[in-house]
């Protein structure tokens, strides 16, 4: 199985890799760290639409992408869900 990763800019300018859990145009769930100290995260788009934020024990993280480009990413590696039928 192939674990994607994103890069993430904390509040202080640094930036990390983490691993993605799921990844929607609604919303991203991540894992910083790795083994017993990981802690999950999720991130939501923020108003203008521009980028995906959210917060790690006090500290905020962002994902700077559009949802229109994690859109495009998801359709590109699963273009079958694309034309998926709501029921």
């Amino acid at each position: 199985m192939i674990t994607e990763k994103i890069k993430v800019r904390m509040e202080n300018g640094q930036t990390i890799d983490v691993v993605v859990l799921s990844k929607r145009a609604g919303g991203i769930q991540i894992v910083l760290g790795e083994g017993i100290h990981s802690v999950k995260c999720d991130l939501a788009p923020t108003r203008n639409g521009l980028a995906y934020a959210g917060s790690v024990m006090g500290r905020e993280v962002i994902y700077e992408r559009s949802r229109e480009q994690v859109q495009a990413d998801i359709d590109r590696v699963n273009p079958v869900l694309r034309n998926s039928r709501p029921r």
